[in-house]
Formats: structure tokens, C-alpha cells, sequence
């Protein structure tokens, strides 16, 4: 696929981060973009950065999905690229006692649900409606129709403690993409995920000093953390490689992630 004014993009969770990022990423190659994330301010500022549109949505409501569509469609005709960056994470632990009193506790089932309706099926829920629509375009050279990239996490296949429910959805997200891809193979649209190490997010660079410093230094090489545009080079790569279907991807400067 040729990046230029003829494609458009829709990115979740493009208000920031990742999401962001690819969204300049591609913007500078003249990609229509639309923004969709629940941070209106943030989204805004970034739909205006890049010359897009920003639609408000929960991927957890179908209603405000298929809204969010059909304004982004609206405004920059139908996607042929869909980037999903939306996504939650906590750090609880399966069952823990305290110390103080010998209680005992569970992850509460509720957030486990939140984090699975948020990563994995808020991001099915954007494939499949994102799909629908590409089927209606006409075919580019080697009769692809769109692209669909998926964001996951290192913590599919390495979660650490309190990951539970965060690794459980990403696992699901690598395990939905071979499948996906067979689904729509015949339709000429690709299917790929990118399983991010530890890059540098907003929420990641609220971390102490010292904290960034020792993840960093436990990053085979190079020894940082993954930068944003890094991550949307390789959006940029895959969308340019007609060939690279069905694949999940690492981009973590080869870390294996510790239990704790």
C-alpha cells in the first residue's frame, strides 16, 4: 500500500502515546486521519495537529463505536488503514493477604471485565466494523483492500505479577490476529500486531527517575525505552509490505520481561 492523500486512517486511542504518534507518522505522508479516544482535549488538539478529525468514543459501547465510524467516514471517506492503540491497564495481584490484619482479597472480577471489554474486545468490536466498511472499496495492487493493526503487549507472552487480567487480554489480541487474517484473506485485507515493550508513554513518564532509569538498563539493546515514533515507523512499515500478513510483531529491544 502506497501512503498518500487516496488512503485514509482510523486510529483509537490516537490522543496520545502510540496512537499519536502513528498518527503524525502517517499524516506526513498525506493519509487522511481520524483521532478516536475518549480524551476530547487531547484528541482535539491532536486531530488539529495533524489536519483530522477527531471522533469521542468508548470502544466498550457499540453505540458510540458505530457513531465514531461514521463521523470519521464522514469526514475523510472510508478507512482503508485501522490502527488500534486504545487500551487499560492495572497491576493486581490473582489473591493477596494482608500483612497487618492476615485478610484476604481477590482481583476484583469487575476490573478483570473492564480491562478485557476495554483491550481485547473493544478492539475486536473496531475490527470487525472497520472491516465491514473496507470490503466496500475497490482493490489496490495485489488486490489488498486495507490493513488492520492491532496493539498488544510484551505482557502476552511475559506478564508479570498483577498482570493477570492486562496479559489475558493481550494474549487474546495476538491469538484473534492468525484467525482474523484467514477470515479476510480472501477480501484482500491484512491483519498484523505489534507487541510494544516499554516505551515512552505519558503514563510510563510519570514514573520516578530512578524507576525509568532501571527499566531502562534492563533492556538488552539498546538500553532505553522504546520511543513512540519507533512504534510508528513500524506501523508505517507494515502498511508499506504488502506481504507481511498475520504476523505479531515485538518491538522491545529484545527484553524478556522478569515476574516482578
Amino acid at each position: 500500500m502506497i501512503l498518500d492523500s487516496t488512503i485514509s486512517a482510523v486510529i483509537t486511542g490516537g490522543a496520545s502515546g502510540l496512537g499519536a504518534s502513528t498518527a503524525r507518522r502517517l499524516a506526513s505522508h498525506g493519509v487522511r486521519v481520524a483521532i478516536l479516544d475518549f480524551n476530547a482535549e487531547h484528541g482535539e488538539a491532536v486531530a488539529k495537529e495533524v489536519g483530522g478529525v477527531f471522533c469521542k468514543v468508548d470502544v466498550t459501547d457499540e453505540a458510540q463505536v458505530d457513531a465514531a465510524f461514521a463521523k470519521a467516514r464522514a469526514a475523510i471517506g472510508q478507512e482503508r488503514l485501522m490502527i488500534n492503540c486504545a487500551g487499560t491497564g492495572d497491576a493486581i495481584k490473582t489473591a493477596s493477604r494482608d500483612k497487618s490484619t492476615g485478610e484476604t482479597k481477590h482481583y476484583p472480577l469487575d476490573k478483570f471485565e473492564r480491562t478485557i471489554q476495554i483491550n481485547l474486545i473493544g478492539t475486536f468490536r473496531c475490527i470487525a466494523k472497520s472491516a465491514a466498511g473496507m470490503l466496500n472499496l475497490a482493490p489496490l495492487a495485489d488486490g489488498e483492500r486495507g490493513l488492520v493493526v492491532n496493539t498488544a503487549s510484551v505482557a502476552a507472552q511475559d506478564g508479570q505479577v498483577g498482570q493477570a487480567a492486562y496479559s489475558a487480554s493481550k494474549a487474546g489480541i495476538v491469538g484473534m490476529t492468525l484467525p482474523i487474517a484467514r477470515d479476510l484473506m480472501n477480501d484482500g485485507i491484512r491483519v498484523n500486531t505489534i507487541l510494544p515493550g516499554i516505551f515512552e508513554t505519558p503514563l510510563m513518564m510519570g514514573v520516578p527517575d530512578h524507576v525509568l532509569q532501571s527499566l531502562a538498563d534492563s533492556v538488552p539493546f539498546p538500553k532505553r525505552l522504546g520511543k513512540p515514533e519507533e512504534f510508528a515507523a513500524l506501523v508505517e512499515s507494515i502498511a508499506t509490505n504488502a506481504y507481511l500478513n498475520g504476523e505479531c510483531i515485538r518491538l522491545d529491544g529484545a527484553i524478556r520481561m522478569a515476574p516482578r
